[in-house]
């Protein structure tokens, strides 16, 4: 008799795999499912532990984690999961883009439970019933990227107030493409800038829109929130230092590698309430129990040393409110 077949009878749809294993000298088993690549995330990996360590949780005592990447190919997504799956793994953990969440969900058995963090609203996805009470095997973090274009387009504005054109780079793959992109635009006609959209899921195509907003003389660029992008943050970065165009993100890995400046949810700690609710799960807790917690930690950061690269003046007022200024 499979296991799973097995916890069926004894406790029925209700019964997570971990209550019935606790009498077993077994350790747990994470399934952790990410679009992005091994090689950017380890920061994130390090903060999903912490949290798992919060909750007394520690890998290679008490758990064993099977990790899989798609690394950008988000295709590859729901094969991954099949694979988690078949490992017969206690928790499946999505995260490293909505794109792994929206993919992974109708695919995996709902006597698995899923755990994710994403930053598109997993309610009007379709991820889960509502914030409160997600329903079904789902629930997990939602951390806040769509309806900051706003103040980002502002941040941008007053670091780079000549600029009358601004760049805005997106992946069309990602399901925020399409908000994001109706957001930055809104943001953009407000301030009266001209926004030229370039969509990038590929490096080929990172370098045919860098090229496409070179001729358009953009005088900034915006990089939209999102996993592919992230991950090849430093070849955009490069071919916007070689044409002279600062950058911002949201996120401030953005910064770290030689933009200009980053706003937004802190990723880091995102991927430690994961890790805590990832826990919670493995102890017995019900996903349809635990709410959507929301990360509510921001970052702002200003690098000088880019700034005096690019010959751009950072007022003082923006160098007083910043969270880190990379010097």
């Amino acid at each position: 008799m499979q296991r799973r077949e097995f916890i069926t009878l004894a406790g029925g749809a209700a019964a997570w795999p971990l209550a019935v294993r606790a009498q077993q000298p077994t350790k747990a088993v994470i399934g952790y499912l990410s679009g992005r690549s091994p090689g950017n995330s380890s920061d994130f990996i390090a903060a999903f532990r912490q949290g798992l360590n919060e909750v007394g949780f520690a890998e290679g005592r008490s758990l064993t984690i099977e990790f899989r990447f798609a690394e950008g190919n988000f295709d590859q997504l729901p094969a991954l999961a099949a694979e988690l799956v078949a490992r017969n793994v206690d928790v499946l953990v999505a995260t490293g883009g909505t794109v792994t969440v929206v993919k992974v969900k109708p695919v995996v058995p709902r006597t698995v439970p899923i755990v994710f963090a994403m930053g598109g609203d997993p309610v009007k996805l379709g991820v889960v019933a509502s914030l409160n009470r997600p329903g079904d095997n789902i629930t997990g973090v939602a951390f806040l990227v769509n309806g900051l274009a706003g103040k980002q387009m502002e941040l941008l504005h007053r670091l780079v107030p000549t600029a009358g054109a601004v760049g805005f780079l997106v992946n069309p793959k990602d399901p925020n493409a399409e908000s994001d992109s109706r957001d930055a635009l809104a943001a953009a006609s407000l301030l009266g800038l001209r926004l030229v959209a370039g969509g990038a899921s590929t490096e080929s195509e990172i370098e045919a829109s860098l090229a496409a907003f070179a001729q358009e003389h953009v005088g900034a660029l915006f990089v939209d929130a999102e996993p592919f992008l992230l991950d090849h943050r430093k070849k955009i970065i490069a071919l916007a230092a070689q044409a002279a165009v600062p950058i911002v993100s949201q996120f401030r890995l953005f910064a770290e590698d030689g933009g200009l400046a980053s706003y937004g949810t802190s990723l880091t700690d995102a991927n430690r309430l994961l890790g805590v609710y990832a826990g919670r799960v493995l102890k017995g807790e019900k996903p349809d129990d635990l709410p959507v917690v929301q990360s509510t930690k921001f970052d702002f950061v200003v690098n000088v040393k880019a700034a005096k690269a690019l010959d751009v003046k950072v007022p003082s007022t923006l160098i007083a409110i910043a969270d880190e200024v990379i010097e």
